[in-house]
């Protein structure tokens, strides 16, 4: 039985990303500072699981740490190793990742993401494990309007959160050129996750004030704020709001599953690949669709342009198709059907 290290795994990518790995039989070995997420989520990573496992479930492992803790790094790895169960590869998801406060706080996103960067390469480097997911992001790219972005699409991160993302890439490419026979590094770019379990037992739940759009919905929803604030109602698109590429949490979750099997059976090599449906669906589309499948009415109002915001992202996702043997297999409507349920979960 395979051992994973996830980094940030108790956060919302992370622990969804952890219900997967176990579902299909890994063991799953956790850091997280606990920063940006709840210790909590280890029973309902467990809950999850014995709701949707597949066979024999993995086990759930948790260390309470900052990956900039370089001790902590290789004490977790040596110990493996003496347990006779040594990690067999990371998935990267540690580090602070909320665009709207990296603008205002760019000296802290470049210390803790880099660094915690650095720490885990030199700890994998040191212990011979090769095999890396970093997560990555869509916010790399220099959209382009009605365009769609490939892996090779110009990189032109418009805040400090992607200049954080696209500087790891780079690391990550020159570590694998320093040693071409032993890294296998995948960065997967993430468009925009969302929705949750579909037991309603595990979701998106942040520390303090809610920012992204389903967290924002499910605080009008249960009362928390009397509206959703859209952010520009004249972008250059058909109804003036953002498109973005929403993905299922579960779908994302599914495609570090397969990244993992798939450096497994090749050679070691470096990989970059967009993680996303393919299709654009707007902010105040995504509105009117919550309210109406979920029977409930959304307020909402238009407020003046977000800095750090683009006004179209959504991937070409034909590689991640091709090379993963993967593809998303839920809709816009489950999304919000499974965000709702979860939401309704929290109050039973």
């Amino acid at each position: 039985m395979s051992l994973f290290l996830i980094t940030g795994g108790l956060g919302y990518i992370g622990s969804h990303t952890c219900v997967s790995l176990m579902s299909h039989g890994n063991d799953v070995l956790v850091v997280d500072s606990l920063v940006n997420s709840k210790k909590s989520n280890l029973k309902k990573i467990k809950k999850a699981v014995e709701f949707s496992k597949k066979g024999r479930a993995g086990k759930l492992f948790f260390y309470e740490g900052d990956l900039r803790d370089q001790v902590l790094l290789d004490l977790i790895f040596e110990k493996q190793i003496v347990l006779n169960q040594p990690i067999e590869a990371v998935i990267h998801f540690a580090g602070l990742k909320s665009v709207e406060e990296s603008v205002s706080e760019p000296l802290k996103y470049w210390e803790v993401n880099i660094n915690s960067t650095l720490n885990l390469l030199s700890t994998m480097k040191k212990f011979n494990c090769s095999t890396l997911v970093f997560s990555s992001s869509a916010t790399i790219y220099r959209p382009l309007k009605d365009q769609k972005l490939f892996e090779d699409s110009f990189k032109y991160p418009i805040n400090p959160y992607g200049n954080t993302k696209l500087t790891i890439e780079r690391i990550l490419e020159d570590v694998f050129a320093s040693n071409k026979d032993f890294w296998k590094i995948i960065n997967l770019r993430y468009f925009n996750p969302v929705g949750a379990h579909s037991s309603g037992i595990l979701g998106e739940d942040q520390k303090g004030r809610a920012i992204n759009l389903f967290p924002v919905l499910e605080d009008v929803v249960n009362g928390k704020l009397d509206k959703v604030l859209i952010f520009g109602n004249d972008w250059p698109t058909e109804d003036g709001t953002c498109i973005r590429d929403f993905i299922h949490i579960m779908d994302l979750s599914e495609a570090h599953f397969a990244a993992l099997k798939f450096l497994k059976k090749n050679d070691p090599q470096f990989n970059s690949i967009n993680i996303g449906t393919g299709k654009g669906c707007s902010v105040l589309e995504i509105i009117k669709i919550y309210s109406k499948i979920n029977k409930i009415p959304i307020p909402y109002e238009f407020a003046k342009r977000r800095k750090g915001d683009a006004p179209y992202l959504v991937a070409d996702n034909r590689l991640a198709i091709k090379l993963l043997e993967w593809k998303p297999l839920n809709n816009i409507e489950d999304i919000c059907i499974d965000s709702f349920r979860f939401l309704r979960s929290k109050f039973k």
